[in-house]
């Protein structure tokens, strides 16, 4: 089950980070890294049409807006039980660590986010960022492009052609949007050098910003 950082006391918090630290990192190098861990928000941004089974959704919002070509070319790929769905999801991250609130401003540089995507909360693929990226402490939004690939008919083939469609149209199509779904994900950020792994999983939705 996903927790939240906040809700763990500080003593422990305290003792994961100890125990991640080389004997020469301070006290305040510590604190300044567990302070960045807890504030830094996500949320699921928004999503890029896709491709699916090499039919491009850009322009179908539902089934009847599929071209008989492309009905043809995905009744045949489900028949062989294989539909490849690729789209890029996006996530937004917001670091609050601006200087206001009392608060020092602190720039926290992500250098991990492994993730596991759940679609209708069946978990699906898993992935990492490509490399290390920074969020300023300006209480602006970076946005993390992640890139999807993954088999529907693996996952959801069990609900019928149908379904299946209407499930990859509900997230990378004309209107696709990320209502359907969550990451799990497991940050780490870099303060002063020093790594900080969350130690445990976070749900990032697309309603609200969550840490």
């Amino acid at each position: 089950m996903p927790i939240r950082l906040q809700r763990l006391p500080l003593i422990f918090i305290l003792a994961f980070a100890i125990a991640h630290f080389s004997g020469c990192a301070s006290l305040e190098q510590m604190q300044n890294a567990i302070t960045n861990l807890r504030r830094l928000q996500f949320k699921l941004d928004s999503v890029t049409t896709g491709i699916l089974a090499g039919v491009d959704l850009s322009k179908a919002s539902a089934l009847s807006s599929l071209t008989l070509q492309d009905g043809l070319r995905l009744t045949t790929a489900f028949a062989k039980k294989s539909l490849p769905l690729t789209w890029t999801l996006k996530v937004a991250a917001k670091n609050p660590n601006d200087g206001t609130g009392g608060s020092s401003q602190r720039t926290a540089t992500l250098s991990s986010l492994a993730w596991t995507l759940k679609i209708d909360e069946k978990e699906t693929i898993s992935g990492d960022i490509s490399q290390p990226l920074e969020i300023p402490g300006t209480g602006q939004v970076a946005v993390i492009p992640l890139q999807m690939n993954l088999d529907l008919y693996t996952f959801f083939g069990e609900r019928g052609y149908k379904e299946v469609l209407n499930l990859a149209l509900a997230i990378a199509g004309k209107q696709g949007n990320a209502a359907r779904l969550t990451l799990s994900a497991v940050p780490t950020v870099i303060v002063a050098g020093i790594n900080v792994k969350y130690p445990g999983q976070i749900a990032i939705v697309d309603k609200e910003f969550t840490n």
